[in-house]
Parts: structure tokens; sequence; C-alpha cells
């Protein structure tokens, strides 16, 4: 079984014992710091974060008897957004020419082996590689929305087609496999696309690599206007009690955005590429990479400021507390995982497990629908 367990207070390098479907891949490491674990069960909420470099999706929760942290992993090729539904019982999951929906099988209050949610991929969609970065659930009865960075556009399911475009930038002339401006965040609000993050302002293949140090933009979805320019690389934009949240992942920067100025407003730098934003009250939850060697990340600010302060990049996930902006606890992964996309918050639960593919207990992972008119 692809679980584990950490001690709480106890920091040193940790080995994520590998399930049957990663038996063969390299060791998982994962290095909570002191009070991560103390913190994660006092918010009421676990975490789920993605590595397509590595192909698995983390499910990260506490287990109150013992005082550690649980770790539960699958593997699916090229894990990139996850999207946690309204309700918090479904979860979305962008891989590499799929988008999965997995829903909690679990009643409120029920547990199954000490787990409180249990997470069954019941369906899939086949979009083809179309590099599906943020993906944002709407509802138990609608298709989500998403981000297809490869056609730089907005975009839907319908039941015909891999995928429907919604929304695309004004600069973007029309709908082509061409990343051209590498769209890449969105945030929502009310059910709604609100604002999107993109590289550059480009209309040809591959072209916002030329401008990943300072070309970045936040478009407003309702106008196809700016809201701010001027960034380097961001990413994960996200709305949270009234204020624009953004990483600004080629400085290495979180912080807000005053829409109206269009002004970036660092909170704090992080020592990785920062992408993939949650919350839990009021702390941010940020995912962090290391810097990829190559031409697509030379000559970003953040690699200067790295070696300025002297640090390593790291890769893991800052816990940010959002008045003060103090990173006050963190969790990091081991030489193994160089690269995160996305982080996800479940609430209400506390201690979560997730089933794929490659095991028999998939085969008995059975939840009748109830018979229409049948009595409660």
């Amino acid at each position: 079984m692809a679980e584990s367990e950490q001690d709480a207070s106890e920091p040193a390098q940790d080995e994520i014992p590998q399930g049957k479907a990663g038996a063969d891949s390299p060791k998982l490491e994962l290095r909570p710091s002191r009070l991560f674990s103390a913190w994660l069960a006092n918010a009421g909420v676990s975490i789920g974060f993605t590595t397509y470099q590595a192909g698995k999706i983390f499910l990260i929760g506490s287990n109150p008897e013992t005082g550690r942290i649980s770790v539960y992993e699958r593997t699916f090729s090229r894990c990139m957004g996850l999207g946690v539904g309204q309700d918090g019982r479904s979860l979305w999951l962008a891989s590499l020419y799929q988008l999965w929906r997995f829903e909690n099988f679990l009643d409120p209050g029920q547990t199954r082996d000490g787990y409180d949610a249990v997470l069954v991929p019941v369906e899939g969609r086949t979009t083809g590689d179309v590099d599906i970065h943020d993906v944002h659930p709407l509802g138990p009865a609608a298709p989500p929305i998403f981000v297809v960075t490869r056609f730089n556009c907005l975009a839907t399911l319908d039941h015909v087609n891999s995928f429907l475009p919604v929304w695309k930038p004004p600069f973007i002339d029309r709908i082509a496999a061409e990343d051209r401006c590498h769209l890449n965040g969105l945030a929502m609000r009310d059910g709604k696309p609100a604002y999107v993050t993109c590289v550059a302002n480009a209309n040809v293949a591959g072209a916002w690599r030329e401008h990943r140090r300072d070309g970045g933009m936040v478009l407003d979805v309702a106008s196809g206007e700016p809201v701010a320019t001027g960034l380097s690389m961001p990413h994960s934009p996200r709305l949270y009690d009234g204020e624009l949240y953004i990483s600004q992942s080629g400085t290495g920067e979180f912080g807000r955005i005053d829409i109206s100025t269009g002004a970036f407003e660092p909170m704090c730098f992080l020592p990785g590429f920062a992408r993939g934003v949650a919350f839990a009250g009021r702390h941010a939850l940020i995912g962090l990479s290391r810097p990829r060697r190559e031409q697509a990340f030379e000559g970003l600010a953040l690699n200067e400021r790295l070696e300025k302060e002297r640090v390593s990049p790291t890769c893991g996930i800052a816990v940010v507390n959002l008045d003060t902006g103090d990173v006050e606890h963190t969790l990091e992964l081991g030489s193994a995982v160089q690269e995160l996309y996305d982080v996800a918050t479940l609430p209400g639960v506390k201690r979560p497990m997730i089933l794929g593919f490659r095991t028999p207990e998939i085969r008995f992972a059975i939840r009748p629908g109830r018979m229409a008119g049948a009595a409660s």
C-alpha cells in the first residue's frame, strides 16, 4: 500500500515506501519542519500536491492517534493541476493526456481503516496531450474549467470533443496547438473565471520564452485587459478573502496584486520556483520547485537571489502566514523529486487515502447510488 506515517516531532530525513506501482522508482523522502504536523492537525485540513516530474499525487494528512503525518501517494503520468470541488468531496486531476475526477466514497463522519476520505477515480476524460495547468471544478453536475496551455485558452468539457474552448486572450488570434503566451493560471470568482496569468503578451509559437524575466501579465477575463504587467513568470492566481494573490515564480516571490493600480506587493521570498497555491485559514500553502538548468529557466532573478542569499533551491511546500509573510512551516522533498506543480487543501478531511488502478482494492471500491423514489 502506498502509505506511511512520520513522527510529528522528528524533522530528520524520512523515506516514503513505494506501493506496487512505484516499486522500481527512487525512494521518495519527505522532511517536515518540527511543527508542521502539529499545525496541519490543528488546521483541520489535509493537503494534496502534484509532481509531474515524478508522476505522483501526494495526499498529506494527520493521524490523531499517533501524532504523525499520514502520506498517501499514487502514480499518474505527468500530474499537473488539482481542483477540489465546492463541496470538498470531489477532486479533479490533470495528467499527461487525461482529466480524472475522484469522489470521496465515505459519508461525513464515516471512516475506513482510520481514514476519513477514500478518493476513488470515477470518471476519466481523454483530452490528448494539451498541457493542462490549473483546474477549477464548478459543481457536482458540471464539468470543470481548466487552462489549456498548449492551445492558449480556457476550456471545459463537452460530449464529443477533446475540450471546448471558452475564452482566449485578445492578443491570441486563433485556437492553435502553439504555446504562444504560456497561459497557466486561473482565479475564479463566484464560480466564474475572473483572472488569468500568462508569461507574455505573445502570438507566436514559443515566443513567451523570450519574455520570462519581465513579460508576465495578469489579465481580467471579463474585459481581456491587463490588470498587472511586468511580472516574471507569474503562476497560480487565487482570489481569497477579497485579495488577489499570485506567485511570481521567476523571482521566487509570493504576494498580492493591487487590482486598482496593478502593483505587485511581495509578501515573502521563497527559495524555489514558486507555483501552486492553496489556503487554510490565514495561511497560504505554496509549492516550490528547484529551477531547471535549461534555457527556459536561465536568466531569472530567482537564480540571482538564491546566489545572493547563499541558499540552495528547495522542492516542497512552504506554509506562509498571510498576516505577517512569515514562512512558519515547511515540508521538503528529497532529491528524487525536483519539481511540483499544484497544491490543494481538502477542507474538513483529516486523513485521506486515494485509489489508483494498479492495486486490487479498486475492484472492491463500490458505492451504489440511491434508487429514485427509495425511502431515505
